[in-house]
């Protein structure tokens, strides 16, 4: 079905029209017959009929249905658990946290990763882990999916009421009239235009504070609407049922998972770096702590400077210089660090443990975070200074969540596969070749160097002398 919609795609593009052989019904002639050859997607009539069996926007669903309650979630998300609506509502009906009550949080959980998660996919921290202890705050962060939201969170904060400019929009209007009628269609395609927003409080204005509706000052709406919403006053809960309420689909091979991860650190950036930055405007409306909460999201793109750095310059001055950075065994700094090293890796490994991992799947995401660190967060960053800079880039590359059997077959095997060849593969292969050279320079320090032969590096018979007095000194200087 996949190929046969994308053929289909392919040729409609290619003709610049839909071909009556891909009309299927009087309802698609109808909706299709309103779009002509000056069309642009900032300039588009609005097709409804696709909206009535499916996910509505927020405008539309409100004329034609308007119900107090709304739920996002990606599109390929799948309902597991039919206590799910029942958990929401016991939530949302809680007379004691009703009044500033914003959206429930179901955890985003995926089927079809192997046992090991071979590219940590599950991404513990940030859906299961973190928001646990972010839930003791205002609520866990918004990050698109799985959500169910109060329809009046999107009109102003819990004691500030915004007004839309229709009535029919307020979160309190009732629809009287049946979801076919013609008035109904006509207000629902008058609302989902695409130049309705324009002189309305709708969507993202950066000159103004208060606004209705997502936002989409960002790649990464989800994360700046449920932001903006914090700063409204706004809060969440986190629900997390050990059955998964809801279940979606991962990229199964390296550059996907990569160049998905590369258009969220670009949105995080974004959102990090705004006039409505969670370390200044986040701080003050939500408080220090929650404003740490967001900065530790929206700024984890900078870790790529510090990863980079450490991948590259200890190797550096080994191949170059013979100098470690690393405290010896004998050094007197040598137990602080190791307390600091291992006891920052037990309690990162005691928090995925107990979150339902494995020793194998917390391996796993250890190699995966050292990879995006060299990658993704690195390409990421670099994109958002030249997007910042005014400097064209190539844009954002959607994931494909679609793969086949053979791939799948190898998927669900652990077999370790890189997709197609990337740029964001670069700084991992030459950090991958930097520190086989510092090993190879190390095995040959120790049996070569003290046999007083050359290794091939830029080091000598004289410097290997030199190191081997030094290595006495120290030794007498102990025994003193």
């Amino acid at each position: 079905m996949y190929y046969s919609t994308k053929a289909k795609v392919e040729n409609i593009v290619q003709i610049g029209k839909v071909g009556d052989q891909y009309i299927e019904s009087e309802k698609q002639r109808e909706a299709f017959n309103k779009w002509t050859d000056g069309f642009t997607p900032h300039d588009h009539p609005t097709v409804i009929q696709d909206f009535q069996s499916h996910q509505m926007p927020l405008r539309v669903s409100a004329i034609m249905t308007n119900a107090p309650i709304v739920l996002t979630q990606d599109c390929d998300m799948c309902s597991n658990d039919p206590q799910t609506a029942r958990r929401a509502l016991c939530y949302l009906s809680d007379p004691k946290i009703q009044s500033n009550l914003g959206y429930i949080q179901f955890p985003q959980r995926f089927n079809g990763l192997n046992k090991n998660d071979t590219y940590a996919c599950e991404m513990k921290r940030s859906f299961q882990i973190n928001p646990i202890g972010i839930d003791g705050l205002s609520g866990p962060i918004y990050i698109g999916t799985g959500y169910v939201f109060n329809r009046r969170v999107f009109f102003g904060g819990p004691s500030t009421f915004v007004v839309s400019e229709m009535p029919e929009l307020s979160p309190k209007a009732i629809v009287d009239k049946p979801i076919q009628s013609q008035p109904v269609l006509a207000m629902a395609h008058h609302v989902a235009g695409c130049n309705y927003e324009n002189e309305t409080k709708w969507g993202s204005k950066q000159d103004s504070v208060v606004q209705m509706g997502f936002r989409y000052g960002s790649l990464l709406e989800d994360i700046l609407t449920g932001y903006r919403l914090k700063c409204e006053g706004w809060r969440s809960i986190f629900c997390h049922p050990d059955r998964a309420a809801f279940y979606g689909h991962s990229p199964i091979n390296l550059v996907d998972i990569l160049n998905q991860s590369k258009r969220w650190a670009i949105g995080f950036l974004e959102v990090g770096f705004s006039k409505y930055s969670p370390t200044t405007f986040g701080a003050q409306a939500m408080g220090p702590l929650m404003g740490v909460a967001y900065a530790h999201y929206v700024f984890k793109p900078l870790w790529s400077i510090p990863t980079t750095i450490y991948a590259f310059l200890p190797q550096l001055a080994a191949l170059l210089n013979g100098i470690s950075i690393f405290p010896r065994v004998l050094d007197q700094w040598f137990l602080l660090y190791a307390f600091l090293f291992f006891g920052a890796y037990m309690q990162d490994f005691l928090d995925f443990f107990l979150a339902g991992g494995s020793v194998q799947s917390w391996w796993n995401d250890q190699k995966i975070w050292m990879v995006k660190g060299l990658s993704c967060l690195l390409f990421g960053l670099v994109e958002y200074l030249l997007k910042s800079l005014g400097i064209s880039t190539q844009g954002f590359n959607l994931t494909s969540e679609v793969v086949d059997d053979e791939q799948r077959r190898r998927s669900g095997q652990g077999v370790f596969e890189f997709g197609v060849a990337s740029p964001l593969f670069l700084p991992v292969t030459a950090a991958a070749i930097m520190n086989l050279n510092k090993l190879r320079l190390k095995m040959a320090l120790q049996k070569g160097f003290l046999k007083g032969r050359c290794c091939g590096y830029p080091c000598c018979h004289d410097r290997a002398k030199m190191l081997i007095q030094q290595r006495k000194i120290r030794g007498a200087k102990m025994l003193v």
